[in-house]
């Protein structure tokens, strides 16, 4: 097994196959990836070990993880130029999670939000692995010597302690592990719920969430019913303070079509929402039918989808190796 491209900086990505992939994901996340290859070394990952922290029906997690896989490679990322596999086939980062678990401060994982949040949400189930969970999501990225992670605006403590935690350790121990720096894509839609554009487009609000492998007819039903104002002006034109449900959907349209809002409105003049929404819809629709008829295709060869995985974690155990040896010699465990 060789290294992967050192001549590019290498890039690191994850998302948990905790519920099916949305619009939001593919318009904010996902649909910049594709052309990061050119760019950058990418390794992108099913973060399976962070979802359990939360209970799961089993067969359903195997289910959506392979489902996300194939998700993954329809909509453009090729694992011929992308590294690609499952968090848990991975040993390593269990690992190196352990160790960095003794290297985290209680009070920091104490001041994250989503520890917070996520508490709340789940009062009957507060575990061990919801606190440290900050720690594991560090040594998946250290592991792999990464520059740069893709970060949204919720996930940037988590990328900040990070850089604390490496930093805490290379005092230490000298120069281990490489400060990640926090990426911001050039591009990327925030995607709004459709039923409440106050809120992110969530997969725990599915009448306002619109998933990737959806029919068509169930998408146009969402975006008919979908919040606009409830003023009476009925003209399509963004204004997120007063008009965030027409703004959401804007957004939308512009991030499918390529359309500016000024067109947009232009567009739609004299209209109104009646044949807005709708045609949000339909550019929706067409946008995410290769994606789903890809995917679809890909899920009935399930052979080539774990090839996919068992070479993408080859690849990802090669370089990870790599980085937990020279941590374990430093910390003084015993050579194996």
């Amino acid at each position: 097994m060789q290294e992967p491209n050192t001549t590019k900086k290498r890039m690191l990505s994850g998302i948990q196959p905790s519920g099916d992939l949305h619009l939001g994901n593919y318009l904010g996340a996902m649909k910049n990836w594709i052309g990061l290859a050119d760019e950058f070394d990418c390794f992108y990952f099913m973060a399976d070990m962070h979802t359990i922290t939360v209970r799961q029906t089993p067969a359903d997690l195997r289910r959506r993880t392979l489902e996300q896989m194939a998700q993954y490679i329809a909509c453009g990322l090729d694992p011929e130029k992308n590294v690609l596999f499952v968090q848990s086939h991975v040993h390593q980062h269990a690992e190196l999670g352990w160790v960095l678990n003794c290297y985290t401060m209680f009070g920091e994982l104490s001041r994250m939000t989503q520890f917070k949040d996520k508490s709340a949400k789940n009062a009957e189930n507060i575990n061990g692995g919801l606190f440290t969970y900050p720690a594991l999501m560090a040594a998946d990225i250290l592991l792999y010597q990464a520059d740069l992670v893709p970060v949204g605006h919720d996930q940037k403590q988590h990328c900040e302690l990070t850089r604390d935690i490496a930093q805490r350790f290379n005092c230490i121990y000298g120069d281990v592990f490489k400060v990640p720096e926090p990426y911001i894509p050039k591009t990327g839609a925030r995607i709004m719920s459709l039923n409440a554009p106050e809120s992110k487009m969530s997969k725990s609000m599915p009448e306002g969430c619109v998933f990737l492998m959806e029919k068509p007819e169930d998408i146009q039903r969402k975006f008919k019913r979908a919040i606009t104002d409830s003023d009476t002006e009925n003209c399509v034109r963004f204004d997120l303070e007063n008009k965030p449900g027409v703004s959401n959907l804007m957004s939308i349209y512009s991030a499918v079509t390529g359309r500016t809002y000024e067109q947009i409105e232009s567009e739609f003049s004299g209209l109104g929402y009646g044949a807005f929404k709708p045609a949000v819809g339909e550019a929706v629709i067409e946008t995410l039918r290769p994606i789903r008829e890809e995917a679809t295709r890909l899920l009935a060869d399930k052979a080539y989808l774990e090839n996919v995985c068992r070479s993408g974690a080859e690849k990802a155990s090669y370089v990870a190796e790599k980085t937990l040896r020279k941590v374990y010699k430093k910390v003084g465990f015993l050579p194996r």
